[in-house]
């Protein structure tokens, strides 16, 4: 079959084993969700070696830099002189400098993978209720966003991988 094709069906075929495992015998081990991020960051930023190695580590560096942000969130009273929102501000600002600023390091340098890992953390935590809160973040357990947000996206570069190498040995050449 034609590269697309063999492609689709690969793709497909994974996401499908994914979603089997989501729901089924891996059910909170990890996030679909936040495994087909990383898929898609794989194959957006080239599908090769190279793009696995960032996709992996900028992405959990963005996690960790979330979850960071997120633990000191935590430590902010509701009564802080400048208001929590406002608080809040300042510490996703500084963060969020910090992670791109990170890119001066050559192993930190893909910004794009960083923001995603960063902002499926925050959003898993802004939309999910209990997680937000020092006893979650600080917990050595799947609970913690840090350990289920960054297996999940290494995961998903996985996946990307595996879709890649499966549509490589489908795809026909024609002559």
């Amino acid at each position: 079959m034609n590269g697309l094709t063999a492609l689709s069906v690969s793709i497909g075929v994974l996401a499908g084993l994914a979603t089997f495992l989501a729901v089924g015998p891996l059910a909170g081990v990890f996030f679909i969700w936040a495994l087909t991020i990383s898929w898609a960051a794989y194959f957006a930023l080239g599908g090769d070696d190279e793009a696995a190695k960032n996709v992996a580590i900028c992405s959990v560096f963005g996690v960790a830099m979330a979850w960071y942000a997120a633990v000191q969130l935590t430590n902010i009273p509701a009564d802080a002189a400048l208001g929590f929102p406002f608080m809040a501000a300042i510490v996703v600002t500084i963060s969020v400098i910090v992670s791109c600023l990170a890119a001066n390091l050559k192993v930190l340098s893909c910004i794009p993978a960083t923001v995603l890992g960063y902002s499926a953390t925050f959003a898993y935590m802004l939309q999910t209720p209990d997680i937000l809160n020092a006893d979650v973040l600080l917990a050595a357990n799947w609970s913690n966003p840090l350990l289920i947000v960054s297996f999940s996206l290494v995961l998903g570069v996985g996946f990307g991988i595996a879709s890649g190498k499966l549509a490589a040995k489908w795809t026909t050449v024609e002559g």
